[in-house]
């Protein structure tokens, strides 16, 4: 029984916790049920030729930290990383603006005591022309009030 309980002890020493916080991860959310995955989908055609690549791979991250990988002092919130981004795009309401290759990574590194979590949103920003189009003698703007 000693020497048992002996290897136990030896073998916890020896793995250590680094390998507990990518179990920890994998888990499902509270009471067995799978994470809230919120997804939406625009399509723009941007193959007409009628906008322009204003610039290219903006970032914006949130990093957050966590004790042994399981205690969530500071989480890493998708909010704070798309808030970055849109500040570091210059975005504005009522612009022709908007994002493509939008792509949002999930990443941690781990350490003994204490895991730091981030969040990577990256996106390139396009601007989209004005465009006249006749419509019975006179012009008008697609993207304005009829």
């Amino acid at each position: 029984m000693i020497k048992a309980l002996f290897i136990l002890i030896a073998g916890g020493l020896l793995c250590g916790c680094a390998s507990v916080a990518p179990v920890a991860t994998s888990m499902a959310g509270p009471l067995g049920q799978q994470p809230v995955q919120a997804n939406t989908h625009t399509s723009v055609n941007l193959s007409e030729g009628n906008f322009v690549v204003v610039k290219t791979n903006v970032m914006g991250r949130s990093k957050g930290f966590s004790l042994l990988g399981l205690i969530t002092v500071y989480p890493a919130t998708t909010t704070k990383a798309m808030s970055r981004l849109y500040a570091e795009a210059g975005m504005q309401e009522g612009k022709p603006k908007t994002m493509a290759h939008l792509m949002i990574e999930h990443s941690s590194m781990y350490f003994i005591l204490f895991s730091i979590p981030e969040i990577t949103a990256r996106a390139d920003i396009v601007q989209f022309n004005s465009q006249t189009i006749p419509d019975s003698g006179g012009k008008k703007d697609p993207g304005g009030p009829p």
